[in-house]
């Protein structure tokens, strides 16, 4: 009889381990797919949608860091890393960039399995939004960090991106000074709120356009900012 299966995406580098995860995890219970570098990886998390990541640090293209910190810019998928390096420092910082659970190597089959079953169970993989997320005629893509106005790509500096970013993804609710300000700058900046007006203002320069579907970063007086649903 036919079931569903939970997919388990591998980004490792090495051969060996690949196919150890393969024996290990080929069962009824798992599908996997696996990619030997990291920017593979995170365009995986995004096509494939897995229901759990296994992750190597030193992969040979970026740091496993970076690839942790890319995909949960855009998702929640329970990341495991699988590594050798087991300095605390090492931990703690896979920690911090979104890791959900760390196993180092070598290590037994059964713990793995039992701390990938662990993790889906108490996953929900609510997801900060889609690998692309649209609002009219503005659309971001997640994954590439590249964003459009109609046919039009628009240039953004990092800071820029990531308020777009948390404007879209929170579009139609009313956010404040310090809510924004603690996001993006982090809580030691949410009283500099002529610092957030002044990354508003180029935000609407860069998309004001007669386009249909533009949308507008709306200002409530003394409260904040909020990006209207506009029609699609």
């Amino acid at each position: 009889m036919n079931q569903l299966r939970n997919t388990v995406l591998v980004i490792e580098d090495d051969q060996s381990i690949r196919k150890l995860y393969g024996l290990t995890l080929d069962s009824d219970e798992f599908r996997v797919i696996d990619c030997e570098n990291g920017r593979s990886g995170i365009r995986s998390v995004a096509s494939v949608k897995p229901d759990l990541v296994l992750l190597d640090l030193g992969l040979p293209d970026m740091n496993g860091k970076d690839v942790l910190r890319a995909i949960r810019e855009w998702s929640q998928v329970p990341i495991i890393v699988c590594s050798a390096r087991d300095e605390d420092s090492e931990i703690l910082e896979a920690f911090e960039s979104g890791a959900d659970d760390y196993v180092i190597k070598p290590f037994s089959p059964d713990i793995l399995v039992a701390r990938i079953m662990a993790n889906l169970r108490k996953s929900v993989t609510v997801e900060a939004g889609e690998p692309e997320l649209v609002n009219g005629a503005l659309r971001i893509d997640l994954v590439r960090h590249e964003v459009f106005l109609g046919d039009d790509k628009i240039s953004l500096t990092p800071k820029e991106f990531a308020l777009l970013r948390y404007l879209l993804i929170n579009r139609g609710k009313m956010l404040t000074h310090q809510q924004i300000l603690s996001e993006i700058w982090g809580p030691a900046h949410i009283n500099n709120n002529q610092y957030l007006r002044v990354y508003v203002g180029h935000l609407r320069d860069k998309l004001s356009s007669d386009i249909p579907g533009a949308p507008h970063i709306m200002t409530e007086v003394g409260i904040g900012y909020r990006m209207e649903v506009a029609a699609a």
